[in-house]
Parts: structure tokens; sequence; C-alpha cells
């Protein structure tokens, strides 16, 4: 069976946990072993299973190379828990799998996943403003009129105004576009090129559109320092002073300004740990468990890498601005760490890249329901972010410019409505402006006197010719 690309969609998680067994199950090679003086048919060791596994998820494009040995072990522990494998005594269900030689093999028939029915939000959940439609309060029939007394002059001009000499006054309810209103279209527009770049007929079973705030998004646009970085407003939600010096230490090393306590040996460790044990208690992932189906869907578009920093663009503009502004950070400080020759090495037994990874994987994308490829999934996500992270965590700039010319055109619709006349005044279409700036005839040049004379010609007295 060969492996395939897994592209976004619905339950892709689950799309690929099943696409890995049925994999597994057929690459991984049975045999006769012998344990304790009793011989076992098509069965396998464990260290075998690690083999072979880290093998085929190491050739297959949805996860690739970087995946470790260690990573493989905890996926087998996890298909020892749902029955995928079970030991050569049929026990299974708890996580002592181990890369050793005790002996597994396949149940009868693997249970794959099945594919839950997400409830549908609904295809239409952004309505965009009606600026024809009244705005909401007492109807001009119910509107409470005060009695004034009636002379001769105030009768004729009702009684001319009902008999057409006058022409009456038309009530225009002029539609202000609100900044609920920019916020509501930003949010539209958004999740409607996040469905076009996914290529998904729908985006109801990767993402509930009603949990996505329209605020965020303005605010993560438009709230930005001279670096990209979000800035928030409520700065209670900022991270504390103790770790941004502690990521500004090993981003920068060896200049650490902000570390005033002397330096000493395996110090940069010791900080590193504090970074760790800070993002690690955090009990939601910075991409949030409400967005994890949606990045899931995106890493189908890796093998096409502008589709998917588009994708992850956009995605990132619907986290919370403190989610997106420690996302900002962390990423920068682990593309840093891992281009910095100068700063030690943080591990004795890990590269520093494949470090990176395995520390801070799970504190920026899990599942809430402890998906089963959770951590190869992160890891394949912040590898890419690491790589692409300028990019992936500033504002997307075709965005920008499409959704402020719609509002702008919005608005210039809308004022034309409310003021027809004022309209034609500032912004004159080519007809109206030849009728309020008629063009002057144009006057012929005088002609020149000299021009019509022609050069002197003498005469020539001609001969006549007679038969």
């Amino acid at each position: 069976m060969e492996p395939r690309l897994v592209g976004p969609g619905p339950y892709r998680a689950t799309r690929l946990w099943n696409e890995i067994i049925e994999l597994f199950r057929a690459g991984m090679p049975l045999r006769k072993h012998r344990c304790r003086f009793k011989s076992y048919e098509r069965c396998f060791k464990a260290s075998e299973a690690v083999e072979c596994l880290h093998e085929l998820l190491g050739s297959n494009q949805n996860f690739g190379p970087e995946v470790t040995r260690d990573q493989t072990v905890k996926l087998l522990k996890k298909f020892l828990k749902n029955h995928v494998i079970e030991d050569i005594k049929g026990r299974w269900g708890k996580e002592d799998f181990e890369d050793d030689g005790h002996l597994y093999r396949f149940p009868p028939s693997s249970p794959l996943k099945s594919y839950p029915k997400k409830p549908s939000c609904g295809k239409d959940v952004i309505k965009f403003p009606d600026w024809n439609e009244p705005r909401a309060g007492p109807s001009q029939e119910h509107i409470p009129v005060k009695s004034v007394a009636m002379n001769s002059e105030m009768w004729y001009k009702r009684h001319s105004i009902a008999i057409g000499e006058v022409p009456a006054c038309k009530l225009v309810l002029r539609r202000e576009l609100t900044q609920a209103n920019v916020e509501e279209i930003w949010k539209s527009m958004t999740l409607s090129r996040l469905q076009k770049v996914l290529g998904l007929d729908s985006l109801d079973e990767v993402l509930d559109t009603k949990l996505v705030n329209s605020k965020h998004i303005v605010q993560n646009v438009y709230n930005v320092n001279k670096q990209g970085i979000v800035t928030l407003e409520d700065k209670s939600k900022e991270l504390p002073h103790w770790i941004l010096s502690a990521m500004k230490c090993l981003a920068n090393w060896p200049s650490c300004s902000d570390v005033k306590q002397p330096t000493y040996s395996g110090f940069e460790r010791d900080v590193f740990k504090t970074i760790v044990d800070y993002f690690g208690q955090m009990k939601e992932p910075l991409l949030t468990f409400h967005f994890f189906d949606i990045f899931v869907s995106v890493l189908g578009l890796l093998q096409k890498p502008s589709k998917a920093v588009e994708a992850l663009q956009i995605s990132c503009l619907l986290l919370p601005p403190e989610n997106r502004k420690r996302l900002q950070l962390l990423v920068r400080m682990m593309a840093r760490i891992c281009l910095n020759q100068d700063l030690p090495r943080l591990s004795e037994s890990a590269r520093t890249r494949t470090l990176m990874v395995q520390a801070f994987s799970r504190c920026i994308l899990c599942s809430k329901d402890e998906i089963d490829l959770d951590e190869l999934l992160a890891a394949k996500l912040v590898s890419f972010l690491m790589d692409n992270y300028q990019e992936i965590l500033s504002v997307p700039s075709a965005l920008k410019s499409s959704i402020e010319d719609h509002i702008v055109n919005l608005q210039r619709v809308q004022f034309q409505k409310s003021y027809p006349e004022v309209y034609r005044v500032r912004f004159p279409s080519p007809e109206t402006e030849a009728m309020l700036f008629p063009e002057k005839t144009k006057q012929k040049p005088p002609i020149l006197m000299w021009a019509l004379k022609k050069p002197f010609q003498p005469f020539h007295r001609t001969r006549s010719f007679r038969m």
C-alpha cells in the first residue's frame, strides 16, 4: 500500500490515523519468534515495530524525516492503548510499550476510527449589513407629534402640499458604517479567503465560525508595533517581565543586557528550562483548542509552501491578540536559538532544532480530546513555523488591501445613497462632469495673411499651335 498525501479537509487527523494503521499493518514483517521456550507465530519484537514504523513515518510526506524514534515509541504506546496491537498473550490497553524485545502481534481485526458527525454551523454565518433597512427604533407612524395652532398661512401650506403645488420633503434615513459593521466585514472576508485557500466547499466541519471573534482580527491587523508584534490594550495579559528577559537572553546570546545576575556553567540551560516550564503550564495551547482542526487542515498544504504560508497567515489572524503575541515572541526566539552558533548546546542528546520542536510543540498545538497524532502533527507545524515565521506571523498585505478597498467602496456607495446631490459634485461621473464643466468651444487660430500669399510666379506666355 503506497502512502498518499492527505490534503486539507474535515477530520484530517482521523484520516491520517487510519492511513498509518493500514500502512503499518501492511508493511510490518511478521515471523515466528520464541519466548521462554515457547514459539509464537506471526508476531514481532517491539524494537522491530519501532524500526519499521519510524522508517514508514519518515518516508511519509504527511510527516517527514524529522519524526524521531522517541515520537515513534509514543505512537506505538497509543497503538497498544487503542488495541491496534496487543502482546502475545492478548493483553492491551496499557501504555507500557517499550523499545525492547517484548513480542507483539496484530489482533484479528484492527479497528479504524470512524468519522464523527459534527453539527453543521450553517453556511450563511456572516450576514453583511443591509444599508437600506431602517434603523431599529420607533416607526414614523407612532412618533408623537406636538399639536400646533392652525392659522390661515399654515393651512394654505398644508393644502398646497396636498394638492401638489409645493413639493413635499422626503425623509432620508442615513445608515452609518459603524465599527461593528467594519469588524463583521473583516471576519466575513477573512473566512471567505481562508476557505478559498484551503480549497473547501465550507469551513463548517473544520471550524466553528461562531467562535471567531471579529474584534480579534481587527486588533491583530492594526494594533502592531514597528516589528509587527501585536500590542495589547490589556497590559495584564502581557508576558511576565522575567520571562521576556529570559527569552531575550537566549535569543540574543551572548548579549544578555536584561540579565543582571552573573552567569555560570550551565546557566543557559537553566534559563531554557525556565522558559519551557512557563509555557508548559498553560491550560490551553497558543493556537487554542477551538482552532485545532483548522491548523491541522492547513498542514495538508505543506507540499505547496506558498499556499500553506497564506493559509497560516490568515488562520493566525483569528487568534486572541495575547495568544498571537506570545506565539510571535516564542517562535522568533526558537528560530534565533537554532541559528545562534555562539549559544552552547542546550541538550546532550538532541540537536537544537529537535529540542525546540520537542519542548514547545505541545504548548503551540494540541487537541482538547487528546487525538492520537497530536504530537506528530504539532511537530510538523512547528517546524514549518520556525522556517517561515516572518511571513506567517505578519499581516497578509493582499487580504488587508482588498478588505480596506471593499470598506471604502461601501462607504462611498452609502454616501451616494444618502446625499446624491453632494455625491454628484464630489465624485462626478464622466456624464455629470461634462454637464458641470462644459467644454469651451475651441477657437481656430487666426489665419495669417502671409500664409495666404503665394510666392510670386512670373507670367509665361503660351504659344499656340495651329494646324
